[in-house]
């Protein structure tokens, strides 16, 4: 009894070891992928509006000319975030798909097993019922 309890504390020790060392590497893992994501992350081009603003001596070509900036930059924005809502929506669409795929795999593991389950009972009624069968025929 005492080597029994002494070698499930080594084995719960060994776990803890385990499931410590497993927890480092994913932070570590993380690590790695963030440095590569930074090493390798392509930074979209310089944008012409960006240092390109000459003060005009006229105040309103001045006005003019920023709000043709704000009209393009604004343009600008309008197509990243359509792109950004096209991207998100594709995602959400794969991963709605995906989820699907894996339940209805789910599903179909959940009937194979109550299958054999359902088979397996019947197997072991029919031993019982043999059982009782010759267990009568031995009392007769």
């Amino acid at each position: 009894m005492a080597f029994c309890n002494k070698l499930s504390r080594f084995v719960r020790r060994q776990s803890e070891n385990a499931s410590m060392i497993g927890s480092l590497r994913s932070f570590s893992a993380d690590a790695t992928h963030h440095r590569f994501h930074q090493e390798t992350h392509n930074f979209l081009e310089p944008e012409y509006y960006i240092g390109s603003w000459e003060a005009p001596s006229d105040p309103k070509d001045a006005e003019r000319k920023l709000a043709q900036l704000r009209r393009d930059y604004a343009k600008k924005v309008r197509v990243y975030r359509k792109e950004y809502i096209h991207e998100i929506e594709m995602l959400r669409v794969e991963k709605q798909r995906k989820d699907e795929a894996r339940l209805l795999a789910e599903r179909a593991a959940n009937e194979e097993r109550r299958l054999l389950k359902a088979e397996a009972a019947k197997v072991r009624a029919e031993e019982r019922k043999i059982a009782d069968e010759e267990f009568r025929q031995t009392l007769l």
